[in-house]
């Protein structure tokens, strides 16, 4: 407990371990090297292990969203002729490649993009509108849906021809060398963050959790960014460490009473979290299960089984295995109740939840409500519709609860 005491919060670490990354990007463009933007889930390994600086457009459109100005950029991008109907990330990408500023956030611009389609196929097309707009190279690596539980080896050799001609293609581009021994290091500091950022996540299977779960949508983005350095290893010990020791003390940082346990789905709404946060707060729900946060974490001991892990991603599993993990995640966690957000950017996640919430609610037993939102343009969202169904949602768990404690005294 000393030690913690003597170093400042873990939250902090995060945070300005996230604003040094944005800033080594940006002083490596000052140097003449080149940088590229990356998709969220392309293997960062390449990168790490090459000490080549990318930025990610989709930090920074949750980023830009989160300080108030998605509603700005994405009408810039629609008065250029995208359609209000792309994600609301593509849509703030688009308008700050036209505009070249953005008030919220910059990030340097690319010499080169990474992309990969295990998150949709709005990424290749997104991408590749970039690589003409900006007349620069685009590396795709193809990531099928997965069709089973597991990636079959044949999956595994395609994807590892690719992760081989990407980085033969980021030499050329870069002028810098793929050392295997600096591969291999990086591979084993990126296991060391996802097992740790994962433990600390982990403790919210505590009652109470010792924190919000909304806090995971805060303190994720080195998970994305920086996944394979010590210093983000070491700041998600720092978060598990901070976790442990209130759990040991039965205490909490979320606000108030944890009467309910929900579990949360979707991507976060970045322009109304704070919203989205007080109405669970309020009525004492807490968020303590969510497949969002916990994904930006991959283990693997080996190369082939790395070329798995990033097929194991929202969106890229089959409808069974996602299921499982919502349902897994909800048992483990004690939860009373969730809470699906249908999330008009991300079609692809979006899809398939209405039949998704279904079997949910048939498997494990506990009410569901889904309510209409975007990630990052606040015009799809209700603040009424929203406290419409969390109050629906309370007032079953407040039956649930009443005819549990009855039966119990029966």
């Amino acid at each position: 407990m000393s030690e913690i005491m003597e170093r400042k919060p873990a939250k902090i670490i995060l945070r300005e371990l996230q604003d040094k990354i944005a800033q080594d990007a940006w002083d490596a463009k000052l140097r003449g090297e080149k940088v590229g933007w990356c998709a969220s889930n392309f293997p960062q390994e390449i990168t790490t292990a090459m000490g080549i600086h990318v930025v990610y457009p989709e930090n920074m459109g949750a980023a830009v969203g989160a300080k108030g100005g998605g509603l700005r950029m994405c009408q810039h991008a629609e008065g250029m002729g995208y359609s209000s109907d792309l994600c609301s990330y593509a849509r703030i990408n688009f308008a700050y490649a036209d505009l070249k500023k953005c008030e919220e956030l910059e990030i340097p611009f690319p010499d080169f993009l990474l992309c990969c389609n295990n998150i949709c196929n709005c990424m290749i097309k997104w991408y590749e509108n970039l690589a003409l707009e900006l007349n620069v190279p685009l590396i795709l690596i193809d990531i099928p849906h997965l069709d089973a539980m597991e990636c079959s080896p044949d999956r595994v050799k395609y994807i590892r021809a690719q992760f081989d001609d990407a980085i033969a293609q980021l030499e050329e581009i870069t002028g810098k060398k793929m050392d295997y021994d600096k591969l291999q290091s990086v591979m084993e500091v990126s296991q060391r963050s996802s097992q740790a950022w994962l433990k600390a996540v982990s403790y919210m299977a505590c009652e109470p959790s010792p924190f919000s779960g909304f806090d995971i949508f805060n303190n994720m983005a080195v998970a994305c960014v920086g996944r394979g350095t010590v210093d983000a290893a070491e700041a998600f010990e720092a978060l598990a460490e901070d976790y442990e020791a209130l759990a040991k003390e039965g205490k909490s940082s979320f606000k108030g009473e944890e009467k309910y346990r929900i579990l949360f789905e979707g991507i976060a709404c970045w322009a109304n979290l704070k919203y989205t946060y007080k109405a669970l707060q309020s009525r004492g729900m807490n968020l303590t299960a969510s497949v969002y946060g916990p994904a930006f974490s991959f283990l693997y001991s080996n190369l082939d089984e790395l070329m798995a892990a990033y097929s194991y991603v929202p969106n890229s599993n089959c409808f069974e295995r996602e299921l499982k993990l919502r349902v897994d995640d909800a048992i483990a966690n004690k939860v009373d109740g969730a809470v699906f957000h249908m999330n008009r950017s991300c079609k692809h996640w979006s899809g398939t939840l209405y039949e998704m919430e279904r079997q949910f609610r048939e498997i494990t037993g506990v009410p569901t409500v889904c309510f209409d939102g975007d990630q990052s343009d606040p015009r799809v969202f209700s603040e009424a519709q929203y406290d419409t169904r969390v109050e629906a949602l309370m007032e079953i768990m407040d039956e649930n609860k009443r005819a549990k404690e009855a039966k119990a005294n029966a």
